[in-house]
């Protein structure tokens, strides 16, 4: 996408940090090259409209969603594996967030069944499985 016109910063550039933008998480010297590029460039900023548009939506239909207290970290630490150029696992960070938590509800419900029927019979019980 490009209006054609020489920018001082490519338009690749500013869509592949978009995000980045949007989120208010890059530095105030690139954000003033990017507001600097998409008053200058209409294709660009239709973009930027259209995604400010999806998170806005995003934030008022999802955003009463209870979710995995140590999600943030770990997307951020997906991000920081980017970045380095690392390799980064398989699995969406959501899926393996999913995943633990599954893994606590469970061992919490173990816990909770063991010390209901603690004993001889539970530790036989327990051996079996």
């Amino acid at each position: 996408m490009s209006c054609g016109a020489p920018h001082e910063k490519d338009c690749s550039e500013v869509l592949d940090h978009l995000y980045e933008y949007l989120d208010r998480e890059m530095p105030a010297g690139e954000c003033a090259e990017f507001q600097v590029h998409l008053d200058e460039c209409s294709p660009c900023l239709e973009k930027y409209g259209l995604e400010q548009a999806v998170k806005k939506l995003v934030k008022r239909c999802c955003g009463h969603d209870d979710v995995p207290s140590d999600l943030r970290s770990k997307v951020m630490g997906r991000i920081d594996l980017i970045r380095a150029g690392e390799a980064v696992p398989e699995v969406s960070v959501l899926e393996q967030a999913r995943h633990e938590q599954a893994q606590r509800e469970q061992e919490a419900r173990e816990a909770e069944s063991g010390s209901a029927g603690s004993g001889p019979a539970a530790d036989s019980r327990t051996a079996d499985a």
